[in-house]
């Protein structure tokens, strides 16, 4: 890896954990806000499955579905794992493992048996054209599939069990046991972790991009696109953006051990931020997104978006990065409250976006009009619910 011209001064290599930082506290709450707005454009622009159906279209909301897809979830991988390494040095593989079955693996049970279920039987009841049934009779029959399968099953897969969006939650805990496998295996091989090293320059920076492309580009030759394959039969994956997922929750291992969040040079990040930036102008300009190119395959086109998103991907998450480490630094209640329910809001933000979606489907808004207004009612909403819950007894232990 190339060294920057211009490093920050390297604080000592210690296993001491990496304390809170406002700013990265910030940043994840821009990206859960950036989460419920992408979500709430998903029946206004792209062409993926969702649980509203026949609702007005904008190219415009189908570039920033592809754009956002190209980089925010990566962003959030990498932003979990930097805490994951001081987590594990303070409590060790058994708390640690426990600690994370708590927060992440109870969500995922009670979202997937509650959350989740709800969703799909109002897209079932709307839109799957099956005779009339009960909630709880759709539950046990269809979702979890103890009945028969409907005649003409309509799919994507039988039965209906899914975990909808908590597939970040449940691939971020499989990350974790992977992460504590590897700790453990160097602890019985008495690996010492290496020297430690360089902070990303350009070099690396472009390296990392084209490994990104490369993988991706292989990954969807048999894995387009918004393919959720299901491992071992419980694990929600989609291959197609696996490069990168796994890319960047590695890198924010290294970022914590290696102190590259304190080091990483500014002008560095400044340029990164303003080729994504450029990108992003660029596809809107000329309305592209996935569709335009390729999902997948062995053409020119799936080649080229491939590359366009491993690249933005790349430059907005470093750019991302650099812009709030130097600019969106204060700590206020405010935001400290937000931080603390950015986990919550995560998790319950759908069923109040996809309600939304329902209540103005028909009523005559443009497809940019009701992206607007459900994100502008259901993220106060979804921060105060998520607020209330953390208050519940119990409950701040998980959320």
């Amino acid at each position: 890896m190339d060294t920057p011209s211009r490093l920050r001064t390297a604080p000592p290599r210690t296993s001491a954990p990496l304390s809170r930082l406002a700013w990265l506290d910030n940043l994840r709450i821009a990206l859960t806000v950036l989460v419920v707005a992408h979500h709430g454009a998903q029946p206004y622009g792209p062409a993926d499955w969702w649980y509203v159906e026949g609702q007005p279209r904008t190219g415009a909301l189908s570039t920033l579905s592809a754009v956002d897809g190209a980089f925010f979830m990566s962003l959030f991988f990498f932003v979990s794992a930097v805490f994951v390494p001081g987590s594990y040095d303070r409590r060790g593989a058994r708390r640690f493992l426990t600690g994370r079955l708590l927060r992440l693996g109870l969500p995922l049970l009670v979202g997937a048996l509650t959350i989740v279920p709800g969703l799909m039987y109002a897209y079932y009841v709307h839109y799957r054209g099956y005779p009339p049934i009960s909630l709880p009779r759709y539950f046990t029959d269809i979702y979890l599939g103890l009945g028969d399968k409907p005649a003409g099953w309509s799919g994507p897969s039988w039965p209906d069990l899914q975990f909808g969006h908590l597939w970040f939650i449940q691939n971020l805990l499989a990350y974790s046991v992977l992460y504590v496998v590897c700790r453990q295996a160097a602890r019985l091989v008495r690996s010492r972790g290496g020297r430690s090293l360089p902070v990303p320059g350009h070099r690396a920076l472009l390296v990392l991009t084209a490994a990104i492309a490369a993988a991706t580009f292989l990954v969807r030759l048999r894995y387009p696109l918004d393919t959720w394959v299901p491992v071992l039969d419980f694990l929600q994956v989609e291959p197609a953006r696996l490069p990168q997922y796994a890319a960047f929750f590695t890198l924010g291992v290294l970022a914590h051990r290696h102190h590259w969040l304190e080091r990483f040079d500014t002008r560095t990040g400044w340029a990164w931020l303003a080729g994504g930036l450029a990108g992003v102008a660029l596809l809107f300009a000329i309305g592209a997104d996935a569709a335009c190119f390729g999902p997948g395959g062995f053409d020119g086109p799936s080649a080229l978006w491939a590359a366009c998103e491993s690249a933005l991907c790349v430059a907005l998450c470093v750019g991302l990065l650099t812009l709030f480490r130097e600019t969106v630094t204060r700590r206020t209640r405010l935001s400290v409250e937000l931080a603390a329910d950015s986990y919550a809001v995560y998790i319950i933000h759908l069923p109040l976006v996809v309600t939304l979606q329902y209540y103005l489907s028909g009523r005559g808004l443009p497809a940019a009009g009701a992206w607007a207004a459900v994100s502008a009612l259901a993220l106060p909403a979804a921060f105060l619910a998520a607020a209330g819950l953390r208050r519940l007894p119990g409950f701040v232990r998980v959320l």
